[in-house]
């Protein structure tokens, strides 16, 4: 692998006690693109109920140092795996005589001498790396939902195309990413259907712990509505991968 002439992708994809349960060719060309399709790595990881996959691509240049792009996708499919109980266990460059090792430790940009790391350090670069892939998620969520705006307005046909439910979530995901509280009622009217539908949907959505209620400590005859935290983040690692 290290010495084809052009650059591939590998996952290998493993279960709980590290044994392989697949070893699959995700893509031909730059890893730059990685950025664009995470969803497709970790879909295929849920598919095979996988908990830990291991990276490997290699540099047709013969440097096996890692690039910019190949630090910030080990990072961002870090973070998504994490959010999805998937550990990222390496991401391994390879040459046809070399090899380096991503994800044993943040590597420095190519040229660039790293700072000693400390323990404020890493903790403060990893709340920055989450707080980066959050904000990733909402823009992606606020697009996703603009586009099915959109949509409805140029197809109609809720009957047909019509998905409450995910709109419900969509919702919800962007009003608490914007710490903005949702009422029952308000829910209820994004999600296009009649109240009382609406109101019906809630109620299963509650039953099947998608979706946590609470009393409004101001007005006890309102409830507000809210993701409940394993949905929230499972969400964020959605919509961090890409827009629909």
């Amino acid at each position: 692998m290290g010495a084809l002439p052009e650059e591939i992708l590998r996952v290998l994809f493993l279960d709980a006690s590290r044994r392989l349960v697949a070893d699959e060719q995700m893509q031909h060309g730059s890893v730059r693109q990685l950025a664009l399709y995470p969803r497709t790595i970790f879909r295929r990881a849920l598919e095979l109920d996988a908990a830990a996959i291991l990276l490997v691509h290699n540099h047709p240049s013969g440097d096996p140092t890692p690039s910019d792009s190949d630090i910030r996708v080990t990072e961002l499919l870090r973070d998504i795996g994490r959010a999805l109980d998937v550990e990222l266990i390496d991401h391994i460059i390879v040459t046809q005589r070399e090899h380096h090792r991503l994800a044993a430790g943040k590597t420095p940009p190519r040229g660039r001498p790293g700072p000693p790391l400390t323990l404020g350090d890493g903790h403060r670069d990893r709340i920055e790396t989450e707080k980066g892939v959050t904000d990733l998620a909402l823009a992606n969520a606020r697009r996703t939902l603009r586009r099915r705006l959109l949509r409805k307005q140029l197809l109609g046909n809720d009957e047909l195309f019509g998905e409450p439910a995910w709109d419900m979530l969509i919702d919800l995901f962007i009003h608490e990413g914007e710490a903005k509280p949702v009422s029952t009622s308000s829910l209820g009217i994004a999600s296009g259907l009649g109240m009382s539908s609406a109101l019906r949907l809630v109620q299963r959505l509650c039953e099947a712990e998608l979706l946590v209620r609470t009393s409004d400590p101001a007005d006890g005859r309102r409830n507000f509505i809210r993701l409940a935290p394993e949905v929230a983040h499972r969400l964020t690692a959605y919509f961090a991968a890409g827009e629909e």
